[in-house]
């Protein structure tokens, strides 16, 4: 029999570590975390804050948070499902979606931290790379920074997470970041369109996607944007939606939570079987047996006819 060479031994399996349990299941890449909250020394008790991007397949989150040993800690956060309070009812998971999303979270946490006067941020998008600078006044407030955490989602050109990112810087907070990722970037020439990343701010990329299929395929576009049609909104009313919903938010970015008046526990009640008693139980068993034998006793009656 040839040598056969051991590879794992008792040895290794005696100091084999299990990885961490969400690296196990796929949802923090760690490598990238410890550096988003690796705080300076030097800098005692002063968190490192992340803007915390995550998309699903009905809403966008963003949240402003920061670590401690005890976990992580929101200091605000934003849903896109908010955004119909600000007149936004429709694509609440687009790009110009995640735009709004991000530009409420920044204002909330500027608000909650008594910065929101100071710095305003770009109150009209022209789609030009534009990042909150330090005032010139004496012994003001630097600004908010918080650095990008888009968890393990691909950082694509044109990706919504710098949708969210470019609210947010827009918003009034320091994003260190580029303008390599937004749509409109040309990788040869290295310039940035900012028609283009204007256009996708105020949703315009749905409006022409709107245009085009109403001409191809009108069933199509009918069944698409059915809830479009049937609250009268067209292609040519979304960069007014998103205009005043900008508007909206920067007047009044405060959460407010839903109304909450309504009984549950009695509405869910009525449609729940309720729970028998043991006496309940034998009687129900007795008429059951009672009604199986009336009709064996039945059977046998005609048998004898």
């Amino acid at each position: 029999m040839p040598f056969v060479k051991k590879l794992k031994s008792d040895a290794y399996f005696s100091r084999f570590q299990v990885k961490y349990r969400r690296r196990r299941e796929g949802k923090t890449d760690y490598y990238a975390r410890k550096r988003l909250v690796t705080q300076a020394k030097n800098k005692y008790n002063a968190p490192k804050y992340r803007l915390v991007v995550r998309i699903t397949n009905k809403d966008i989150i963003v949240q402003v948070a920061y670590a401690r040993l005890q976990g992580d800690f929101i200091l605000t956060q934003a849903h896109s499902r908010e955004l119909p309070r600000y007149g936004i009812n429709h694509g609440l998971t687009n790009w110009a979606a995640a735009y709004a999303t991000g530009l409420l979270a920044a204002r909330r946490a500027l608000t909650k931290l008594g910065l929101a006067d100071k710095y305003e941020g770009v109150a009209e998008p022209d789609g030009t790379l534009s990042m909150t600078e330090v005032l010139d006044e004496e012994d003001a407030p630097r600004p908010f920074k918080a650095f990008l955490d888009v968890g393990l989602r691909r950082t694509s050109t044109g990706s919504r997470v710098f949708g969210a990112m470019k609210g947010a810087s827009d918003g009034g907070i320091f994003v260190p970041h580029s303008d390599k990722r937004f749509p409109g970037y040309d990788p040869e020439s290295k310039e940035l369109d900012a028609e283009v990343l204007k256009k996708y701010i105020f949703g315009g990329h749905v409006a022409e996607y709107m245009e085009s299929l109403e001409e191809e395929d009108d069933e199509r576009f009918k069944k698409q944007f059915a809830t479009y049609l049937a609250d009268g909104i067209g292609s040519e009313d979304m960069e007014e939606i998103y205009t005043s919903a900008h508007a909206a938010i920067r007047e009044d970015p405060t959460f407010k939570p839903t109304d909450k008046s309504q009984d549950w526990k009695a509405e869910s009640a009525k449609y729940r079987t309720p729970k028998l008693t043991y006496a309940q139980r034998k009687a129900n068993i007795a008429a059951k047996i009672e009604k199986f034998q009336a009709g064996g006793d039945a059977i046998e009656e005609d048998d004898d006819e």
